[in-house]
């Protein structure tokens, strides 16, 4: 059987010394860890291995010896390497020395019977320790189409990962130490700090027992009863920016909680979240910055006015285009101008009201902008719920038109079934059969061609409003995917796949070093990155969908029997 041994590349100047690390009899390999240097006291080494045992729950042990001979000057120090394996006793003994005036580096096996190195195939494998300790191994995405054998050396490598990367107390002693064992390992020139990091981590307590308390004042206003009664029941759950702000209350919660992250994916999560909290409200307030410089709140509110009249007097021009004879069809004259006058007067009324509230847009306006300190996904829920309060009037024409609409198709359908002699019934959900008498047929019959030849008209009214209707709701959608795309994107993920990409490691390949017959084969460990779709999919932070998901089907058949399109989003919806 091949024997593997994985060997940290910062270890090969070390000097001479033994090998502790992990060995995995299962996939008959070993993972060295570090190399303890001379002179030590066998029980001190025994002593510090079973400490680290208990505080990583890894069976850390004494693997074999390591020779470097360009730095020996007594050559009978290799027997002596040798005869340790009778005091630590590990089955087999590796023995690894660096050649002297050569390139190669010979290892065996010396097994407890024999006493003599054992002649077997061994392969040398260089890893980057501080790489492999720092990332984390993900497993196959397409777990259902992986085979037995890609998911057997996915297990076998996260050994591996979880042994170096379990294994942080033994990295924290370097060279500096007082103490009595002196290791080589990939922080022993020093340990790996940072001052900002350590202040930081300071500051971040007094600062999370803060917005703790924060958050649960906000959270016990959000639920007190005032909230509960009519008119702030329904803003609360119709309005996208109330929702938004209730999403990122979430995320706050999750930051500030002083749980502590279980596994690699909820680490990611919350640092996912204050990444994608601290840009959100970065941009939010350069785009508060952009809109209080040279007056632009002012001549926004300037602007807004003759846009709103210039709106208006289209939609009176569409009006009267459709009370006439709008593309040469034949409408009825007096549903055509019952309808086209209703919605003229609904026009009337919103331009009244627009005028009425002109000279308070500016300041509402102004106290909108400061919104965007909350960031940007909450400024653009107000603009989509700005767009709603705009569009109202159109929203209601539509509203108008559909119920109109739907009320004929349903009562043409109804009809239509008592021609056949058939009726709905309503208690058993489905059509039976049904004798009619003469003058039920007569009645029927008469209602049917009335509502058949006032289709047209009210169609049309239902067309054009529809398509008022829906452009708004593209407009509404655009702004929201852009929301969702600020909340759901793992920026932090995406950010440390850019800058390190061995921290979020796929797998690993393996590039031959030497290869010499009589010596073990020598191979490089390199980590293979996830790719960044991966890491999209992966990582992904839960986000809430701006409209109930309706297949293309299931939406053309709501506009052919006109069936409302809601512009708001229902609570509850939650899409990963």
């Amino acid at each position: 059987m091949v024997l593997k041994v994985f060997f940290p590349s910062c270890c090969s100047s070390a000097e001479s010394g033994i090998l502790i690390g992990r060995w995995i009899s299962e996939q008959n390999s070993a993972v060295i860890l570090a190399v303890v240097h001379f002179p030590f006291i066998p029980v001190q080494v025994k002593q510090y291995l079973s400490e680290v045992q208990q505080v990583t729950k890894i069976k850390v042990s004494v693997l074999g010896s390591w020779s470097n001979s360009k730095q020996e000057k007594e050559e009978s120090l290799s027997k002596f390497l040798e005869d340790l394996g009778t005091i630590f006793s590990h089955k087999p003994w590796i023995q690894i020395s660096k050649e002297r005036d050569s390139k190669f580096w010979s290892c065996s096996t010396l097994q407890k019977q024999s006493n003599s190195p054992k002649e077997e195939e061994i392969i040398l494998v260089y890893y980057d320790q501080r790489k492999v300790m720092l990332s984390y191994l993900h497993p196959p995405v397409d777990i259902a189409t992986s085979t037995d054998c890609k998911a057997d050396d996915a297990s076998k490598l996260a050994a591996m990962f979880n042994t170096v990367a379990n294994s942080k107390i033994l990295f924290m002693t370097d060279r500096y130490d007082d103490g009595p064992i002196k290791l080589t390992h990939w922080q022993s020139d020093g340990v790996e700090a940072s001052i900002i990091v350590e202040l930081m981590k300071q500051a971040s307590v007094p600062a999370c027992m803060l917005l703790t308390f924060l958050l649960s004042l906000t959270s016990v206003i959000c639920k007190s009863r005032m909230l509960k009664f009519w008119p702030l029941s329904f803003l609360w759950s119709k309005l996208s920016t109330c929702e938004q702000l209730g999403h990122r209350l979430q995320h706050l919660q999750v930051i500030s909680s002083n749980k502590k992250a279980q596994n690699q994916i909820q680490l990611m999560r919350k640092a996912n979240i204050f990444v994608s909290l601290l840009i959100d409200v970065a941009l939010g307030i350069l785009l508060m910055s952009w809109l209080y410089r040279k007056n632009r709140i002012g001549h926004l509110a300037d602007t807004l006015i003759p846009v709103a009249d210039h709106i208006a007097k289209e939609l009176q021009d569409l009006l009267q285009w459709l009370m006439g004879a709008p593309a040469g069809l034949k409408m009825n004259r007096a549903l055509d101008q019952v309808l086209g006058r209703f919605f003229l007067y609904h026009i009337h009324l919103w331009i009244s009201y627009i005028h009425l509230m002109s000279p308070f847009i500016e300041m509402i306006l102004w106290y909108v902008g400061l919104s965007a300190c909350l960031g940007l996904t909450v400024a653009l829920c107000i603009l989509s719920d700005i767009i709603a309060l705009l569009t109202f009037h159109i929203y209601c024409f539509y509203v108008y038109g559909a119920r109109l609409y739907c009320l004929k198709i349903y009562g043409l359908s109804s009809l239509w079934r008592l021609f056949r002699g058939k009726k709905w019934n309503v208690l058993r959900q489905r059509v039976d059969s049904c004798s009619y008498d003469l003058d039920q047929l007569f009645i029927g019959t008469l209602l049917f061609t009335i509502l058949l030849f006032l289709l047209p008209t009210t169609a049309l009214y239902y067309l054009v409003f529809t398509l008022l209707r829906l452009l708004v709701v593209v407009v509404q959608g655009l702004i929201h995917l852009l929301v969702d795309l600020i909340d759901s994107l793992p920026l932090y993920s995406i950010i440390l796949r850019l800058c390190r990409p061995y921290r979020l490691a796929a797998g690993v390949k393996f590039r031959v070093l030497e290869q010499k017959h009589g010596k073990p084969l020598r191979l490089l460990m390199q980590i293979n990155p996830l790719s960044y779709g991966s890491v999209v999919q992966t990582y992904r932070l839960p986000t809430y969908s701006c409209y109930p998901k309706d297949s293309w089907t299931s939406l053309c058949k709501k506009l052919f029997f006109g069936e409302l399109i809601y512009p708001w989003k229902h609570k509850g919806e939650k899409q990963d």
